[in-house]
């Protein structure tokens, strides 16, 4: 199971603190969100000193949609996992109608809120669901009444269209890291039975796993796979149109 987390400087905690932190508790994997950290940090050799899979990430914070569009065009090419975080109904609406995003995070927050139109579209784009159990874990009072019945709404209408999802503690330091087994008692309160939230933390890894092939030298660009025929694909006078055979390059578009 993975865990994606904010490390040092938008976090409290460096990413080797993290890694070390999370193999403790039992992660397999770990998905950094954080920018400048997941581009100064050697995933490969933290990976192996702590003997955890540590993913390079980034979250991408914006204001409004043209603003998002933007970062996502940036970031894309550079980074495994790529996250929008909500916050209003528009930047909502934008991240589940974009096949680039991989995960809408926080997606109650602020202003945001979600509905069946949206939690559709994410079904139809492949775009993951955050359930962020932070709230849950860390808020007192009425704010922690709010995220219970704002994390019950999401399971409701996610269950009813069979959504993908993600599940995450959005710990920004490592004192803040749960194990899985803290985050299923979480889960049952919002009524996940103990494999639904297994499976939203196995999910980071398959989205790290899709995209890491998608950005190897299988693919000769962005939802293009090159196959049997990638060195005389496209070629003058080939003749081949596609038909979604294995070496067709014009085919099998990916999101």
């Amino acid at each position: 199971m993975y865990e994606a987390v904010q490390a040092y400087p938008a976090g409290d905690s460096t990413v080797a603190r993290l890694a070390s932190t999370a193999a403790r508790l039992g992660y397999s994997g770990l998905v950094i969100r954080t920018r400048s950290a997941s581009r100064a940090m050697e995933p490969t050799a933290i990976g192996d000193e702590y003997g955890i899979d540590v993913v390079t990430g980034v979250e991408i914070d914006a204001d409004d949609p043209s603003a998002a569009s933007g970062s996502v065009g940036n970031f894309r090419p550079d980074f495994t996992v790529l996250t929008l975080r909500g916050g209003s109904n528009a930047l909502n609406r934008f991240a589940v109608e974009s096949d680039r995003i991989d995960v809408l995070s926080k997606p109650m927050a602020g202003r945001g809120d979600v509905n069946h139109v949206l939690v559709k579209a994410a079904a139809d784009h492949g775009v993951a669901l955050e359930f962020d159990l932070g709230p849950v874990l860390r808020a007192t009072g009425g704010r922690r009444v709010q995220a219970l019945s704002d994390l019950r709404k999401l399971r409701e209408i996610v269950d009813h269209y069979d959504a993908p999802y993600v599940v995450s503690a959005t710990a920004a330091s490592h004192l803040e890291l749960r194990a899985p087994r803290e985050l299923r008692a979480v889960g049952e309160a919002i009524g996940f039975d103990a494999d639904a939230i297994d499976d939203g933390l196995r999910a980071w890894k398959r989205i790290a796993e899709r995209n890491r092939h998608r950005l190897s030298e299988s693919f000769v660009e962005p939802g293009v796979r090159r196959g049997r025929y990638g060195d005389d694909a496209g070629r003058e006078g080939d003749g081949r149109e596609g038909d979604g055979r294995e070496g067709d390059t014009g085919s099998g578009v990916d999101r």
